[in-house]
């Protein structure tokens, strides 16, 4: 979400060195600095339920499980974000502590106050990453969870699962109980997201 932004032009370098003693998340998008708001009980549960579930999956694979406060950079436009939850396979994201540049997936929990800018100019951020396989969004309004899958042809096509009773992420050939992950969640809401 954004909160405020600086009016003049802070390089990548200075992003990152002032993230790590801010006492506030910040996204980057092309040398301007936004603030992020704060989450709300439902949106931190459904962010820890997924990681929880990826991260048992995962475990001795390689891939890592990055929840609510590493970045992901998109390095050709210039932009870092922090993603809800994210999965990296790839061995050269073992080289940056602060940040990771070859996600195969992003998960974003929506809320009433970024569902838009997640769907539309995030993504359109996120798809510059020729790691990713896929994106997906999880709403807190309801049980429903949208997988946007790169097929063959670089194509993104929509899974949705809202009463299947299974959700299926191919990139990292996981499948779970959709209640699963929005166990101990009151849906309907919304709640801030950062």
């Amino acid at each position: 979400m954004v909160i405020s932004q600086n009016e003049y032009y802070i390089s990548p370098e200075e992003y990152l060195e002032g993230e790590k003693v801010s006492e506030i998340k910040h996204e980057y998008i092309d040398g301007q600095v936004y603030a992020m708001a704060g989450s709300s009980d439902a949106h931190v549960t459904v962010s820890m339920n997924i990681s929880m579930l990826l991260r048992n999956h995962l475990r001795g694979s390689g891939c890592r499980v990055y929840m609510l406060d590493m970045k992901a950079q998109i390095d050709v436009i210039n932009r870092y974000f922090y993603p809800d939850v994210m999965v990296t396979c790839d061995t050269r994201d073992r080289e940056s502590e602060y940040f990771k540049s070859h996600p195969c997936l992003v998960i974003e929990v929506l809320s009433e106050s970024t569902e838009g800018y997640d769907r539309g100019k995030k993504f359109a951020s996120y798809r510059h990453l020729e790691s990713l396989q896929e994106y997906v969004l999880i709403s807190l309004d309801q049980m429903g969870i949208e997988c946007f899958r790169r097929n063959e042809e670089g194509h993104w096509v929509l899974f949705p699962y809202e009463k299947e009773p299974e959700v299926h992420l191919a990139s990292v050939n996981f499948r779970c109980a959709i209640a699963e992950i929005y166990e101990d969640v009151v849906l309907g809401g919304g709640g801030n997201k950062n």
